[in-house]
């Protein structure tokens, strides 16, 4: 049995689509491709034989141009994210990706450092520490303290001090806000190509599932006929012969079948 598995493997054909020589593994019957794929060989391989085979990769290359035909009459032109999703089809390519990994490889250090200020300027601990120094300001330069105030009120240096940590702040954050958007634009990007790609994999698994379907309720079909045909052809010896089951057997096994 191994041997034979192994003459299998061993066993090479042509591909009648571009014409070289595979193993027989690397092949795909003819008679097993789906309709609309064939009928776009068929465009370019008028005389493409009912019993060929067709290696993967041109089976590939057809798949994708089969998918951008389906998609071109859906939606019409294309766009870049729709062109890779298909081109996915024919190298096998995945698309999940994590955007946070590509975004860190190219990030620079001023980078880093605004989603460490936004993040910090964001939480509860810099609104704490905000307050506990702006308290010690007023405390340091208040009337009732003996010592000479630097700053006294209406606390001017206070207020210069703020403007310029909001004004230094703002477009830090800023920064900060528009990588997130980065983040979810490339985000929604790759979950709109796996959806999409989802989505022409399981139309693919249907029609696929539709057409071996189809082919056997052909065979079914094929096989009640003959069975019709055998009792037809059984009823009638019975008729000509009723001197019992022997002689009847021995009339329908000479009889030639039925085309």
């Amino acid at each position: 049995m191994t041997d034979d598995v192994g003459d299998d493997d061993a066993a090479e054909d042509i591909c009648n689509v571009c014409g070289k020589t595979f193993r027989m593994h690397e092949l795909r019957p003819v008679r097993a491709i789906r309709p609309g794929i064939l009928a776009l060989m068929r465009e370019d391989h008028v005389d493409l034989p009912e019993d060929g085979h067709v290696c993967r990769d041109d089976l590939a290359r057809y798949r994708r141009l089969y998918l951008e035909d389906l998609l071109e009459e859906e939606r019409g032109e294309l766009s870049e994210l729709d062109r890779e999703v298909i081109e996915s089809f024919e190298t096998g390519e995945i698309l999940a990706q994590n955007p946070e990994e590509e975004i860190e490889e190219k990030e620079t250090f001023g980078e880093r450092m605004a989603d460490h200020v936004a993040g910090f300027g964001g939480s509860w601990t810099f609104i704490i520490s905000f307050l506990v120094v702006l308290a010690g300001w007023i405390a340091l330069n208040s009337h009732y303290i003996e010592t000479r105030p630097f700053d006294p009120y209406p606390y001017i240096l206070l207020n210069l001090v703020l403007s310029c940590i909001a004004a230094i702040q703002a477009p830090i954050i800023m920064m900060s806000q528009k990588r997130q958007e980065a983040k979810d634009r490339l985000r929604s990007e790759n979950d709109y190509q796996v959806n999409l790609k989802a989505e022409l994999e399981i139309r693919q698994l249907h029609e696929r599932l539709d057409y071996q379907m189809a082919r056997q309720w052909e065979k079914l079909a094929e096989l009640q006929r003959l069975q019709i045909e055998y009792l037809e052809a059984r009823n009638e010896a019975e008729d000509d012969h009723p001197q019992g089951p022997a002689s009847i057997e021995a009339v329908s096994a000479s009889r030639p079948p039925q085309k």
